[in-house]
């Protein structure tokens, strides 16, 4: 067929194979390699697009975390903002002051105070305004005055021991303990006022309260930035999660830089304080002193109507002098 024969047709075959399979044997490195060089891009490809959308879903749930963070700050700052618009009256500063009198009981203990410090003045020789001014004072001025220095020890006292009580709340809660009941051991183990607070955080909780809205009592009934402080770190954890033992500690830290701060500037400041003391003072002292030495020389002005104007003019002078010391030797930090 075609003039070629068996033979040759199967030399031709066997001549092609032949030459085939050299050429596969020479090609079949480079071949190969490329195959497996395509097979490597393609590998690291995948990689990277596994990477960037793993990465791309860490950087949403960063954001999405920090979104609610965001969140949470700017709803308790509007809540604080809220509540430091509203003027505290003085059922809330004598709870704050740890105080368990009734408005009644307070009115009454007043009107005592005023008839009390009015009825000494009129024993003294003043005359009926000054004895009736001395009674206001006593009624209204020193009850309040005495409120306010009750709230500001008490809240001194929780200065005081509110780190240690942060520092248990971490060791419980790092050797495995609940929030709840490192609360529970801070109520029951701690100091005053300390445990009268926790206390009433766990009857918040009790009652149905979430931590989140029932650490926010703390600084309710505490109003320090320190407690504040505290009601940011539980409810920002409670919304977004986080290391909570980790965060408490670092509140920790910051609460005692803080008192070491508060410390540092009344040592550096108690010169400033005393010298405004002693100003304070001169004016008192040095009438009291002529008083004594030589009475007829200073009577006229509790006697005359025109020494009452003086009076009253320079007790309005230092007043105001010693407003202004005082706000010049309070440093707010």
């Amino acid at each position: 067929m075609f003039g070629l024969d068996t033979t040759m047709i199967a030399f031709i075959g066997l001549s092609t194979f032949a030459v085939a399979g050299l050429i596969y044997a020479f090609m079949f490195d480079r071949v190969s390699s490329e195959v497996a060089a395509e097979k490597r891009v393609k590998s690291v490809h995948n990689r990277d697009v596994v990477a960037k959308s793993s990465a791309q879903a860490r950087i949403n749930d960063v954001a999405k975390r920090r979104k609610t963070v965001q969140d949470s700050l700017k709803e308790l700052e509007d809540k604080q903002k809220e509540k430091q618009k509203k003027s505290i009256g003085i059922k809330k500063q004598m709870a704050q002051a740890g105080l368990s009198l009734t408005m009644n009981q307070f009115i009454i203990l007043s009107i005592f105070s005023g008839l009390l410090f009015g009825l000494v003045a009129f024993l003294a020789g003043a005359p009926l305004l000054g004895a009736g001014g001395a009674a206001f004072i006593g009624g209204v001025g020193v009850p309040r005055w005495t409120v306010s220095k009750m709230r500001k020890r008490r809240f001194n006292k929780f200065l005081e021991e509110f780190p240690n009580a942060v520092d248990v709340i971490v060791r419980g809660v790092r050797a495995g303990l609940p929030v709840n009941e490192c609360f529970n051991i801070v109520a029951t183990e701690a100091k005053q006022p300390i445990s009268t607070e926790f206390e009433r955080i766990i009857e918040a909780q009790q009652m149905g309260l979430p931590m989140s809205e029932a650490v926010i009592k703390l600084y309710d009934n505490v109003p320090l930035a320190e407690a504040n402080f505290f009601a940011i770190v539980i409810s920002i954890q409670q919304a977004a999660g986080g290391n909570l033992s980790e965060a408490l500690g670092n509140l920790s830290n910051v609460l005692r830089d803080r008192k070491k701060m508060k410390q540092k500037i009344s040592a550096m400041s108690a010169e400033a304080k005393a010298s405004a003391g002693i100003i304070g003072a001169l004016p008192f002292l040095v009438a009291f002193l002529v008083y004594i030495t030589t009475p007829d020389y200073i009577k006229i002005l509790f006697q005359h109507p025109t020494g009452h104007i003086i009076l009253v003019c320079s007790a309005l002078w230092m007043a105001m002098g010693i407003y202004v010391m005082k706000k010049m030797i309070s440093f707010d930090f």
